[in-house]
């Protein structure tokens, strides 16, 4: 047996162990106080660890915006392609999934293996990466979100820019960004792990070895199995997960990489789950809504679809990144790359063309009423 199939059998069984305990543990709030300390404690310290291990490069600072370009292409490529699935536009299922879909939470389901797989310095480029698709969801997301409820709502857009302040100084105070700046900070003095005190280090590094068994038993016992709307959103996410490695390798194809692990970088972090912080912005204009009677019946987004999306996303991108990771260096080659996209998108759309295909009315009778219908135009 490989030894990349024995680490992925290995973290499998760490994910059946969380579903086994879904029934432990029911309570939302223990939950919660799981992620806390996954998204505050041991994320960080991973991040801050990997960070300390690398050397400054300014070609670095590239990734983020590459990472805020891939986010906004996948928006545009949403808007044209959900029409497709039978998503109407302009309606707050297309609103829901156009905030969704481009999203990333790579901090869940692909930091972990990124880490087990490719090592830290990997890691770190990831979290840089991160920081372009921290502000697509923080900021961006909150503020299509705002102007798709005045509009829907037809109610006069009010100033933004005290609520993208508050959005901003949030991002900078978060944990996981607050260890980035610091991180960062002490790599400008020259300073690294060994530098720090042996008890300080010892700790940092205790924390950070919690990451993977935490969120891997974390994403066993968050999995919910929603049958409504699955069929359509297991569709729609095949569709995401096509085009992004057609995006990942035509990239890669183009553009010369420093390393085999930069390569797989770029196939798996696009492949991450969709984030929850466009959701969090969907709740918040549903509270608004609710606050006012008059614009209960005529919500801006679908919340129900949007939880469900948010449910089957993180088991499908696990399922993804792990098989992208065992199956050794397949995934290196931009052909590859681009065919596996191409099933992808293909699976996802060849059942709607043939569903499209058989609601069509090509009887003679409907055909003839069409011809006699355009001569009278004429």
């Amino acid at each position: 047996m490989s030894i990349a199939l024995q680490k992925t059998l290995s973290l499998i069984l760490l994910i059946v162990i969380g579903i086994f305990l879904q029934k432990k543990l029911q309570n939302e709030d223990q939950k919660k106080g799981l992620k806390t300390i996954i998204l505050n404690i041991a994320l960080p310290a991973m991040i801050f660890v990997a960070l300390l291990k690398i050397e400054i490069n300014p070609d670095l600072l590239i990734l983020p915006v590459l990472a805020l370009i891939f986010n906004i292409v996948m928006i545009i490529i949403t808007k044209f392609s959900l029409p497709f699935f039978g998503i109407k536009a302009d309606s707050p299922a297309m609103r829901t999934l156009m905030l969704l879909l481009p999203s990333l939470a790579p901090g869940l389901t692909c930091f972990p293996f990124i880490v087990e797989y490719l090592g830290d310095d990997v890691l770190a480029w990831a979290a840089l990466a991160d920081i372009g698709n921290k502000l697509f969801v923080l900021v961006l997301a909150y503020l299509l979100a705002m102007s798709w409820y005045y509009k829907n709502q037809k109610i006069k857009a009010k100033s933004n820019g005290q609520k993208v302040k508050e959005l901003l100084l949030a991002m900078v105070s978060e944990p996981i960004n607050l260890v980035i700046l610091v991180a960062i900070g002490l790599l400008s003095f020259g300073l690294h792990m060994e530098s720090m005190p042996a008890f300080l280090s010892s700790s940092i590094l205790m924390m950070k070895d919690m990451m993977t068994p935490l969120v891997l038993i974390f994403i066993g016992i968050a999995v919910v199995f929603k049958w409504d709307q699955l069929r359509m959103i297991a569709s729609i996410l095949t569709f995401r997960a096509g085009f992004t490695f057609l995006l990942s390798g035509l990239f890669i194809w183009l553009v010369p990489m420093p390393s085999e692990a930069a390569v797989l970088l770029a196939v798996v972090f696009p492949q991450s789950a969709v984030s929850f912080w466009p959701f969090a912005h969907m709740s918040a204009v549903r509270k608004l809504e609710y606050e006012n009677d008059a614009q209960k019946e005529n919500p801006t987004f679908d919340l129900d679809l949007g939880i469900n999306v948010l449910a089957v996303s993180m088991p499908f991108s696990t399922l993804l990144i792990l098989g992208v990771f065992t199956s050794g260096s397949y995934f290196t080659a931009p052909l590859h790359i681009l065919s596996i996209g191409g099933m992808l998108v293909g699976a996802a759309l060849i059942p709607k063309a043939i569903q499209l295909i058989k609601n069509a009315d090509f009887s003679f009778d409907n055909l003839r009423e069409k011809v006699l219908k355009d001569s009278s135009v004429e």
